[in-house]
C-alpha cells in the first residue's frame, strides 16, 4: 500500500525527488490506461512497464506489486472523496449534496470497473482502506476543531457510512444514478452529524 508521500515507503527515493514522481505519474498512467481496455487481473508487470518506459527493476523500486500501483493511481478518488465531502462552508443544505459531491460521483465513469476491483462491496479492499483512513482522519479533525466532544465517534461512522455506501452502488447493490447517489449519502451524512 501506498505510504502518504505517494511512494511504497519501501526504501524508494525521496518523495521530493522529480525524477521518482516522473517515474511513480509515468506508471500510474500506463496502468490506468491498461485498465481501461482490460481488468486489473489480466495486466503483466512486463507489458505495463514497457508502456510506461521505464525497466521491470524500477517498478519494484516503487511499488510492492501491480495493487500497490493500482491503489496509488487510485488515490485521487480518494482525495477527491475527502474534498467533496468537506466542500461546503456554514450551515450544510440537509437535502442537497454540494456541487463538488455531484460531481465526485458523476466523475467515476471512466475507471469504475478498476474502483471495483479495489473496493469490495461493504467498503473493505485496498481503496476503501484508504478511503475509510483518510476520511475519518479528515472528519475527525473537523469534529474536534469544532469542539465535538463525540468527535471519534462521528469520524468513524461517517468514513464507514461513506465508503461503504459508495462500494455498494459501484457494485450495482444500490441502484441509483450519480447525483441521486450523491443526494442520498449527503442526506445519510448529514443525518450522522445530528445524531450526536
Amino acid at each position: 500500500m501506498p505510504a502518504a508521500d505517494g511512494g511504497t515507503g519501501q526504501g524508494d527515493p525521496a518523495p521530493q525527488d522529480p525524477r521518482a514522481a516522473r517515474t511513480r505519474a509515468r506508471l500510474r498512467r500506463a496502468l490506468l490506461d491498461e485498465c481501461a481496455r482490460r481488468p486489473l487481473s489480466e495486466v503483466g508487470v512486463a507489458a505495463l512497464t514497457r508502456t510506461a518506459g521505464v525497466g521491470r527493476a524500477t517498478f519494484y523500486v516503487h511499488y510492492a506489486d501491480l495493487e500497490a500501483l493500482a491503489v496509488d493511481a487510485c488515490a485521487d478518488v480518494v482525495r477527491d472523496a475527502v474534498d467533496a465531502l468537506h466542500a461546503w462552508r456554514g450551515r450544510p443544505d440537509p437535502v442537497s449534496a454540494p456541487p463538488a459531491l455531484l460531481a465526485f460521483f458523476s466523475g467515476l465513469t471512466p475507471h469504475a470497473a478498476l474502483y471495483r476491483t479495489l473496493l469490495t462491496p461493504g467498503g473493505g479492499g485496498p481503496l476503501g482502506h484508504v478511503l475509510h483512513r483518510d476520511l475519518r482522519a479528515r472528519s475527525l479533525a473537523e469534529r474536534e476543531l469544532a469542539g465535538a466532544a463525540d468527535a471519534p465517534l462521528v469520524a468513524s461512522a461517517v468514513a464507514a457510512a461513506f465508503a461503504g455506501v459508495l462500494a455498494d452502488w459501484l457494485h450495482g447493490l444500490i441502484e441509483a444514478g450519480p447525483d441521486e447517489i450523491a443526494h442520498q449519502v449527503w442526506q445519510l451524512l448529514v443525518a450522522l452529524h445530528r445524531s450526536r
